[in-house]
C-alpha cells in the first residue's frame, strides 16, 4: 500500500530512550544506514522539549534517506515536526481524531494487540496499517498480550491494509513471521540493543529480501 508515495513494507525500527540514551541520533542513524524502512520515535519520559528537538532531528534525518518518519502517540507532535503519521495504541488518541487532526495525507498505524477485532475496526476506521503482536519474548514490551502466529494467517484473510508484527522477533523469528505473510517487523532491542547496530539491521534487512 502506498501513501503519498510511502510504501509500508519492510524492516520498521522503534527507538528506545533506554537503549539508545543520549546516542539516540547515531544509533538511529546506523538503522537507517542499514536499510529500514521505517522509523518510529517513541518517549513517553522525555520533557516535552526534548522530544520535540529530537523528533525534529529524526525527522529530518529520515527525510533525507527516504525512510518514513512516524511518532509514537502524539499527534501534536507530528504535526509540529511534519512526520510522516503516528502510530496510536488501543488507548491513545481515537483514530478519527488523529485522522481530523492530522489530514488524509499522513499515516495512521494501531497496535491491535492479538485481537483481529481491534484491526478491523480500525481498517474501518481509516488506519494505515494494523500492528500485532508480541509474538515472542520481549525485553521491551515484556507486558504486551502473547499473540499465536495463527493469527497473521487469520489477519491475512480480513484485513487489507498492511499489516506489521512486533515483540522480540529476532533474526531466526523472523521468516516465521514473514512466512505468513506479515508486510513490516516491527523491531526495537533486535536492533537498538546489538553492539553492531548496522549489522544488526542488515541482518534482519536480507532476510526480508531473500527470496522465498
Amino acid at each position: 500500500m502506498k501513501k503519498n508515495n510511502k510504501i509500508l513494507k519492510g524492516l520498521y525500527a522503534i527507538t528506545d530512550p533506554e537503549l539508545m540514551g543520549a546516542d539516540l541520533v547515531a544509533k538511529a542513524e546506523q538503522a537507517i544506514l542499514g536499510g529500514i524502512k521505517i522509523l518510529q520515535y517513541r518517549n513517553k519520559t522525555a520533557s516535552l522539549e526534548q522530544q520535540e528537538q529530537e523528533a525534529n532531528t529524526l525527522a529530518r534525518l529520515c527525510n533525507e534517506h527516504d525512510v518514513i518518519f512516524i511518532i509514537n502517540d502524539n499527534v501534536e507532535l507530528a504535526i509540529k515536526v511534519n512526520a510522516d503519521g503516528v502510530h496510536l495504541g488501543q488507548k491513545d488518541t481515537q483514530l478519527q481524531q488523529a485522522r481530523k487532526l492530522l489530514g488524509k495525507n499522513k499515516i495512521i498505524g494501531v497496535t491491535c494487540n492479538n485481537k483481529i477485532e481491534f484491526a478491523q475496526t480500525a481498517q474501518e476506521q481509516g488506519a494505515d496499517y494494523v500492528a500485532f503482536g508480541r509474538f515472542f519474548n520481549s525485553l521491551t514490551k515484556a507486558s504486551a498480550p502473547h499473540a499465536e502466529l495463527s493469527l497473521l494467517s487469520e489477519a491475512r484473510k480480513q484485513i487489507t491494509v498492511p499489516i506489521a508484527a512486533i515483540g522480540g522477533i529476532t533474526p531466526e523469528s523472523a521468516p516465521l513471521l514473514l512466512n505468513e505473510g506479515v508486510d513490516m517487523l516491527a523491531v526495537i532491542q533486535g536492533i537498538f540493543g546489538q553492539t553492531d547496530i548496522l549489522k544488526a539491521t542488515r541482518q534482519f534487512v536480507e532476510i526480508i529480501d531473500s527470496p522465498e
